[in-house]
């Protein structure tokens, strides 16, 4: 009834693409019947931490040697590869943009006793050993640590198997389905200097490229990069000439350009708050003087260096209907938010045309 007269002026009116951010098949198709028009942040880590696959990753993060993580990491690629065909079905042909492995690594490690000792007995190693790897990736400040795409450029076997994984995922699919349109979408995150963005990419452009070679299909894919550091917005004229996209992760790059923890700032922020600081919390409407501008200035820059790059958001602004008028105005073609908040930002993203196209 209403719902569904609601989706259909959504249709009639020209917006920005509405994606929706899931990790697996469920959310996929809750994000579908909301009216998601594609996939805009899967977050592979969430793979990574069910019981059947948690103890192979937790195998190649203790490993010595490139020879011994490609070990652990053959275990996971069939897995991966999985989950990435049930997705791609899920989605009937609509674009999935993969964020290669953003987390710090020894947050998929144990921190109990019990759980340590046990750990040690099934990777067959001396609980010291493990005790004395778990305290070398320990990080004061993990959220600026090794992660995001340092994780790949110290350890290029992990963007390999993603790589493959994804381009093997969808070339299964495709065969089943020659009729989907949309190319694998490959996001990197976390870059902040082209060179980094250049070398992981190459890494991922001679896996797939192989992969396609030698399925003999006509396969196109795209490997864009997530914006989230504040260097990267300045620098993003020389980021662009290595992406065909960019997806704004507004939660980190608000957490970057204000210096406060999203997970901590809580407790002063109410202060702020009261005495009129702020107006209002910057991580659930987008800060338009602050971090607005490096997005506007991201997005003009990107479009500079390469005229046909495709901008989209995929921080939880994607779902805020203030934060979604404001990326309307600045020329993004997508935003990306959770399944149950697709509807309101398909529902704002329409009011923000509206009013666009009132104002010319």
């Amino acid at each position: 009834g209403d719902f569904e007269k609601f989706m259909n002026w959504c249709d009639e009116v020209k917006t920005m693409t509405i994606r929706t951010n899931a990790d697996t098949p469920k959310d996929a198709k809750q994000g579908r019947a909301f009216g998601a028009e594609g996939i805009g942040l899967c977050r592979t880590e969430h793979m990574f931490f069910e019981s059947d696959r948690i103890k192979a990753m937790r195998e190649m993060i203790v490993s010595d040697t490139p020879e011994q993580r490609r070990k652990a990491l053959d275990k996971l690629l069939p897995i991966q590869r999985s989950d990435f065909e049930a997705l791609y079905e899920a989605m009937e042909g609509y674009p999935v943009t993969v964020r290669y492995l953003d987390p710090p690594l020894h947050e998929f490690l144990p921190t109990a006793k019990d759980d340590i000792e046990e750990l040690a007995k099934e990777l067959g190693m001396t609980v010291e050993k493990l005790n004395a790897k778990i305290a070398s990736l320990h990080e004061f400040n993990p959220m600026m640590g090794h992660r995001g795409c340092r994780l790949a450029v110290s350890y290029p076997e992990l963007a390999e198997m993603q790589t493959r994984a994804v381009i093997e995922a969808y070339i299964n699919v495709k065969k089943r389905n020659p009729e989907y349109p949309a190319a694998p979408e490959l996001m990197i995150p976390l870059v902040g200097e082209v060179k980094e963005l250049k070398y992981v990419k190459d890494v991922v452009v001679k896996t797939a490229d192989k992969i396609i070679a030698e399925s003999g299909m006509d396969i196109k894919y795209h490997v864009g990069t997530m914006i989230e550091i504040p260097r990267a917005t300045l620098l993003a004229d020389d980021i662009a000439k290595e992406a065909d996209f960019f997806s704004f992760g507004t939660n980190d790059l608000t957490q970057m350009t204000f210096g406060f923890s999203r997970d901590d700032a809580g407790s002063f922020l109410k202060d702020y708050y009261g005495k009129r600081i702020y107006e209002q919390d910057p991580f659930a409407t987008i800060d338009q003087n602050g971090v607005g501008k490096l997005v506007s200035l991201a997005a003009k820059l990107g479009r500079e260096a390469r005229k046909d790059i495709h901008l989209g958001v995929c921080g939880e602004h994607g779902g805020d209907p203030a934060s979604i008028e404001f990326f309307n105005a600045v020329g993004l073609d997508y935003v990306s938010c959770s399944p149950f908040r697709v509807p309101i930002a398909r529902l704002a993203a329409a009011q923000a045309a509206i009013k666009a196209k009132n104002a010319k």
